[in-house]
């Protein structure tokens, strides 16, 4: 899904040469920085930097691998995205296991006025509480947010187009931690088979972490609901996520969610079980 030589190609032709101090050139011809610039500015030879672009040079070292992370402006995190794509042919990271421990799950019991769920690497949502079912309007078993924004219900999210770039951002960052994950695979195969925008965003090789930030959701019963979102990783390293949405106390967004529970008609019985994966 993604190697090194494929980011370096990416990133390089996204460079603008000014910003990079070269000169203005009417007569250039390639998008962004050409290959022999690119090999002067990091401190390498031409020969080993085309080799690195075609995949034959092998464990370049942390020093080179900084030099190109500067002169292609790389942040903190695509910077460590293109160290882990240098490690790869050392040591491939396995898929982890898709499965919420009993004991998080149960976690999702203590959340009551917030949706909240527990979702892996790939964005599939593995179990998800009361609130979080009927901010989706349907029932978490095999949804997975990626799909979701792109094929099925792009009209829920208020910031679509912001949603889209963390997400392709995101699947980029799980593509080059866990190669070999042929589910995630055949998740980026079936959006970029069905969503044009999908495959722009793809080919533009740019990774997120996510974070805390807000997530405006346009939901059909309630309206316009203004959330924050906050992220917590856990620490053993499984790509497994807790996510809470939460209202500001007060807002119309906790108004909204209120008014959600009251038109629900089922009792609380616990946090809805997702995909099993």
């Amino acid at each position: 899904m993604d190697d090194l030589a494929g980011f370096l190609r990416v990133r390089r032709s996204r460079v603008d040469p000014a910003s990079a101090g070269i000169p203005a050139d009417r007569h250039r011809r390639v998008e962004g920085l050409r290959r022999e610039e690119v090999a002067h500015l990091s401190g390498v030879s031409v020969d080993y930097y085309v080799r690195l672009e075609q995949g034959r040079a092998t464990q370049p070292s942390e020093q080179v691998l900084d030099a190109l992370a500067r002169v292609l402006g790389l942040d903190e995190t695509e910077r460590g995205h293109l160290h882990r794509l240098a490690r790869q042919r050392r040591r491939t990271a396995k898929a982890p296991s898709s499965r919420a421990r009993p004991e998080l799950v149960r976690v999702l019991d203590l959340v009551r006025d917030a949706p909240a769920l527990i979702m892996n690497h790939r964005l599939d949502v593995l179990a998800g509480n009361r609130l979080a079912r009927l901010l989706y309007s349907r029932p978490l078993q095999d949804l997975n947010i990626a799909r979701h924004i792109f094929l099925e219900e792009a009209e829920l999210y208020g910031e679509w187009e912001k949603c889209t770039l963390d997400v392709v951002g995101h699947l980029r960052l799980a593509a080059g931690k866990y190669p070999d994950d042929p589910r995630l695979a055949s998740l980026v195969g079936e959006l970029a088979m069905g969503s044009e925008r999908f495959r722009r965003l793809w080919a533009r090789a740019d990774v997120r972490a996510r974070g805390h930030g807000r997530k405006t959701y346009q939901h059909p019963l309630v309206g316009l609901l203004e959330l924050h979102q906050e992220n917590f990783a856990l620490p053993d390293e499984s790509g497994v996520e807790l996510l809470v949405l939460s209202a500001a106390p007060g807002s119309a967004a906790e108004d909204g969610l209120r008014l959600l529970l009251a038109l629900d008609g089922t009792e609380e019985r616990g946090p809805r079980v997702g995909a099993d994966l």
